[in-house]
């Protein structure tokens, strides 16, 4: 599909997004981020696409991705811990001392858990969160392939997760 036919066609792929995120999420803000993320997915791919092929369907699969994938990111986040943003954030001088030392025993506790992983576990977690590879470039630095990367990285991710949230009720 070229650019100029996606172009064509994006307002009504773009709507059936919409919905499909409106339906997951039940709010028009995050709907509409998805719907802008997994427009800007297509459109990435567009020339790959095979218009023989049914693209609004391929739309609808892409929406949902981006839902879910928005979803498990929020999760994250509002349960109390943010692996994403590994290494952690720098400590502010402005920070209070009592923000300083909760800084500091999460950013401890965090090394503690992934010196636990398993040593390919450990590996491409790194590289996932601190070098901020993605799952093709750590593939393609290791030899491993993409889907063991993935799931590999998912398992590492869950166990650090599960063991700093059973840190912190304690």
């Amino acid at each position: 599909m070229t650019r100029s036919e996606f172009e064509h066609i994006a307002q009504q792929l773009r709507s059936q997004m919409l919905k499909v995120a409106l339906d997951f999420f039940g709010s028009q803000d995050d709907a509409e981020d998805a719907a802008q993320e997994a427009m800007l997915q297509l459109w990435h791919y567009c020339e790959h696409i095979d218009t023989k092929r049914n693209v609004e369907a391929l739309a609808v699969r892409v929406a949902k991705n981006c839902c879910v994938s928005m979803y498990r990111k929020h999760q994250r986040m509002t349960n109390g811990v943010n692996i994403d943003t590994h290494p952690m954030r720098q400590i502010k001088g402005e920070d209070s001392p009592q923000q300083q030392l909760e800084a500091e025993d999460l950013q401890r506790m965090l090394t503690e858990v992934v010196a636990q992983l398993k040593p390919r576990e450990r590996q491409l977690f790194e590289m996932r969160q601190s070098e901020g590879l993605s799952t093709e470039e750590i593939a393609e630095q290791t030899g491993i392939p993409k889907t063991s990367v993935a799931v590999m990285v998912s398992t590492a991710r869950k166990k650090v997760f599960t063991e700093l949230k059973r840190r912190m009720k304690q």
